[in-house]
């Protein structure tokens, strides 16, 4: 299992948020690259990167901290958060971004989102409420059941999906194991927990149930999880 810990961006500093609201936002770091270079040092071999002001606005809003990121750390980096179209795609990839999450255009134009698996390394973001898609920063809640969201991208060259239980994410009230295998199994593909993960207890119900890899934020910022120890448990199996 791989575990990624995460980065939200806001207005240029590392927050959480509590169940996606703006309105929540805890700083922990005015200084973004930082926390990135942290978790290089505690054996991490990705960042998991969120500009929160861009999923909201369709663009990119939190450039410069990204640009410093990369700069100042070897990890490899996914980016999520407003990117709606090939040319920011393009433009983070010539950053030195690894991957790119493609979250409120997926179900808005899944076949966008195929054309760009087929020539880039994507990540499908699928956020639920109540195992109903949301979009616009969790803004909206779609129509669209999650599973048949997931169901629509395999086998079309996405290389994983990310999914977030929206009303545990940054509440630290254990992750949501099943909704991540339900997701794994409509789509077949490698599939990443997101939302509420709080101790090692999450992190072995997550081993236990065969899911690939998941995301780790107000855990670590929180004190809740030690994340030395949890690369080392994973590392050891």
């Amino acid at each position: 299992m791989t575990i990624l810990p995460a980065i939200d961006l806001k207005d240029g500093k590392a927050v959480r948020l509590s169940k996606g609201l703006m309105e929540s936002a805890k700083i922990y770091s005015d200084e973004p690259w930082q926390v990135a270079k942290r978790f290089e040092e505690l054996g991490s071999e990705w960042v998991h990167l969120v500009d929160l002001n861009g999923a909201f606005a369709g663009k990119p809003e939190n450039l410069e901290q990204i640009k410093k990121i990369r700069e100042h750390c070897n990890l490899k980096l996914e980016l999520g958060g407003g990117i709606r179209d090939e040319a920011t795609i393009k433009m983070y990839l010539e950053l030195g971004i690894d991957r790119l999450i493609l979250g409120s255009i997926a179900v808005k134009d899944a076949q966008f989102v195929k054309d760009m698996a087929a020539k880039y390394p994507i990540v499908v973001g699928i956020d639920a409420i109540d195992g109903m898609v949301a979009v616009e920063g969790w803004a909206e809640t779609s129509d669209m059941k999650a599973t048949d969201l997931a169901r629509e991208f395999a086998a079309c060259g996405v290389e994983a999906i990310i999914c977030t239980d929206v009303g545990r994410d940054g509440m630290m009230t254990g992750v949501n194991v099943d909704f991540t295998v339900e997701i794994a199994k409509a789509s077949g593909l490698e599939t990443i927990a997101s939302g509420g993960l709080k101790d090692m207890t999450d992190i072995h119900a997550l081993l236990e149930a065969g899911v690939d890899g998941t995301i780790v934020g107000k855990a670590f910022y929180e004190g809740t999880l030690d994340l030395e120890e949890a690369f080392k448990e994973i590392n050891a199996r």
